[in-house]
């Protein structure tokens, strides 16, 4: 029987790219895997698999049944809608602790470090096992995504080393040209749909039985946002009343100025005061130096729920 490796609903590049990885490994090692996705490829990762020469993953959204091995992620909120009607065998992760939990053993592989992909090199060193070319390309690019080309506080020693040597075993002579590549392609909304934005990295968080979700967008100039901001606005509010939600936000984040305009619907008028000492006007905020949603953003709204 062979496992599959998944990561997040609303997949990012360091989802996909590190279920490819991690499955290529464990093929290696002798447990057969298969990777897969639970939706679809953003502009940034299709930009990824394409300039390296991957086809996605299968989209597979039921896992009934199924040996799980779970990437980028242990929230429940994140997870396939049947997950507790599969086993999983494993996680590998870079983020809190979350509220999945398993009825047998199962590995679990969590660092503190910027990216899951650093982690899953983690696991090639440890197991001794040659990292293709083309798979150290994406894993590359799924680190330089995550650490914010190095400038996210998220950001280690680790990474930064995992992509060094990355970046020598894929033959990418510059990386951070790569990674600038990957930005520019993620700073392209033009004509898409304010859902289809709000969506693209967009995460549910169960914080004390009141669901937040929380979407970002990180782009190399927040002028892209000026004519569309509105709509976005519109439909973050929209997004809360579909879904039930106590709180919707949007981070708008320019990583050339580092940091992130904040767009909040929620039923705590004074929900970003409590959280991050910063009030709104008119549902905005600026958040100077806040480019992680991991780290700067998450933290403190749940020190607010608790």
């Amino acid at each position: 029987m062979s496992m599959y490796v998944v990561g997040h609903k609303i997949p990012d590049s360091d989802s996909i790219c590190g279920a490819i990885a991690l499955a290529y490994l464990k093929n290696q090692i002798g447990e057969p895997a298969k990777a897969s996705r639970l939706g679809e490829p953003s502009p940034e990762t299709q930009f990824i698999l394409d300039r390296f020469g991957f086809e996605a993953p299968e989209l597979k959204m039921s896992y009934a049944g199924e040996e799980v091995y779970i990437v980028d992620h242990s929230e429940l909120t994140q997870a396939p809608d049947d997950i507790a009607e599969a086993t999983i065998v494993g996680i590998v992760d870079h983020h809190k602790l979350g509220d999945l939990t398993t009825s047998t053993p199962l590995e679990c592989w969590i660092r503190p470090v910027g990216c899951s992909n650093t982690v899953i090199k983690m696991m090639y060193d440890f197991y001794n096992v040659d990292i293709p070319k083309d798979i150290a390309g994406i894993m590359l690019c799924a680190i330089l995504s995550d650490t914010v080309i190095f400038k996210s506080p998220t950001c280690t020693t680790a990474d930064i080393r995992c992509v060094e040597a990355l970046a020598e075993i894929a033959g990418v002579e510059d990386f951070k040209a790569l990674g600038m590549e990957m930005f520019k392609v993620k700073s392209a909304v033009g004509g898409t749909a304010p859902r289809d934005l709000v969506m693209r990295d967009f995460k549910d968080f169960n914080m004390n039985g009141n669901l937040v979700g929380i979407g970002q967008l990180e782009v190399v100039d927040l002028s892209v946002f000026d004519n569309i901001k509105a709509d976005l606005e519109a439909d973050i509010a929209a997004l809360k009343a579909e879904g039930n939600r106590h709180t919707v936000m949007l981070l708008l984040t320019d990583i050339m100025k580092e940091g992130s305009e904040l767009l909040i619907v929620s039923d705590d008028a004074e929900l970003s005061k409590k959280a991050y000492d910063i009030a709104t006007e008119n549902g905005r905020a600026w958040l100077p130096g806040v480019l992680s949603r991991k780290k700067q953003v998450v933290p403190p709204l749940q020190g607010v729920f608790a």
